[in-house]
C-alpha cells in the first residue's frame, strides 16, 4: 500500500561569498520564497533527505553561467534537482565597487520530508 505524500518543503539558506571577497565587493543573492526546487520522484519514494552546499557564478544580468556542487547531501538525486532548479532562478547580481558584476553565490539547500 502506498502511503500519500505531503507537499514537501525545503529550505533555503543564502550564505556569503565567502572570506575572500573585497570590502567592495557584494555577492549576487535571490528571493528564496520565489525560488524553490522540486523534490524528485524517486527520493521522494526513499525517504532521501540532506543539505547540499551549492556555487553560482551569477552574471552582471543575473542569469546563472556555472554551478557547482561543494558539498554533496549525500544523494545524487538530491544534488541534481537542487542544481537544475535553483540555476533556472533570477538572481540579483552581485557588485564590485559599486556596479553590477560577475560574482559568486554560495546556497545551502535543505531537502527535509
Amino acid at each position: 500500500m502506498n502511503k500519500p505524500f505531503t507537499r514537501i518543503a525545503a529550505a533555503l539558506i543564502l550564505t556569503a561569498a565567502g572570506t575572500t571577497a573585497f570590502a567592495s565587493e557584494v555577492p549576487a543573492s535571490f528571493d528564496a520564497k520565489n525560488c524553490k526546487a522540486e523534490y524528485p520522484k524517486a527520493s521522494l519514494m526513499n525517504e532521501e533527505e540532506g543539505a547540499v552546499s551549492l556555487a553560482f557564478l551569477v552574471a552582471a544580468d543575473g542569469s546563472v553561467v556555472e554551478s557547482k556542487v561543494e558539498k554533496s547531501s549525500g544523494f545524487k538525486g538530491l544534488d541534481k534537482a537542487a542544481v537544475k532548479g535553483l540555476s533556472a532562478c533570477k538572481f540579483k547580481p552581485g557588485t564590485k565597487d559599486g556596479a553590477p558584476a560577475q560574482t559568486w553565490a554560495k546556497v545551502d539547500y535543505v531537502w527535509k520530508l
